[in-house]
């Protein structure tokens, strides 16, 4: 399997699944406007109905980003749809290739789709528990600009994105057993304060 088909699939699928929407209008747009050339069977994104779809519910998302708690459901829900989305787009990307390493490419895409997303949800969690709006918001945007960039990058310089994607991979475990981490010093202390309360 071509590293440069390998490099797009996986770094659409880690933004994919930090945001999907905005993940395919970004490869739909700059297929559309001739920056870059996607694989064939991943040229359907440049289609203006999928472009606009995309950019609709991208700026659902944006908004639903950006309220605390929203997010978290907004995110629950997306659980079950980013990374199949991933799956799916890896496997129409790498179509020229046997059919074994198609599925391969599918589930691999998935779990990195999985993993980005799983990092976000329990990050935007952590973040919720504080009061303050600011935080949370900087987050969302920042996220969004990783996700853009990197579908960029995927299409552009796919083999720069794999030793990226690799980095990013390890910087998700490790914030995410930072996360799981903090969630369980936070319910000790809740439940010991009730202890404490109860007479």
């Amino acid at each position: 399997m071509p590293l440069n088909l390998i490099g797009l699939a996986l770094g659409a699928s880690f933004a994919a699944g930090l945001n999907l929407y905005a993940t395919i209008a970004t490869l739909g747009l700059l297929e559309r406007f001739g920056l870059i050339a996607l694989p064939p069977r991943l040229q359907l994104l440049a289609h203006p109905v999928v472009i606009g779809v995309a950019l609709f519910l991208y700026v659902i998302e944006f908004f639903a980003d950006k309220i605390p708690y929203v997010d978290t459901a907004w995110d629950t829900l997306h659980t079950f749809i980013r990374p199949p989305a991933a799956a799916i787009l890896a496997y129409a990307a790498v179509a020229g290739v046997p059919e074994p390493w198609r599925v391969v490419a599918a589930l691999v895409a998935g779990g990195v789709a999985l993993t980005s997303h799983g990092t976000k949800t329990t990050a935007r969690a952590a973040v919720n528990t504080s009061p303050e709006p600011i935080s949370n918001w900087i987050l969302s945007v920042v996220e969004d600009g990783v996700a853009i960039a990197l579908a960029w990058l995927a299409a552009a310089h796919p083999l720069v994105t794999l030793g990226i994607v690799a980095a990013l991979m390890a910087l998700s475990i490790w914030i995410l057993v930072k996360v799981v981490r903090y969630f369980r010093r936070l319910f000790r202390s809740t439940a010991a304060r009730k202890r404490q309360t109860v007479p």
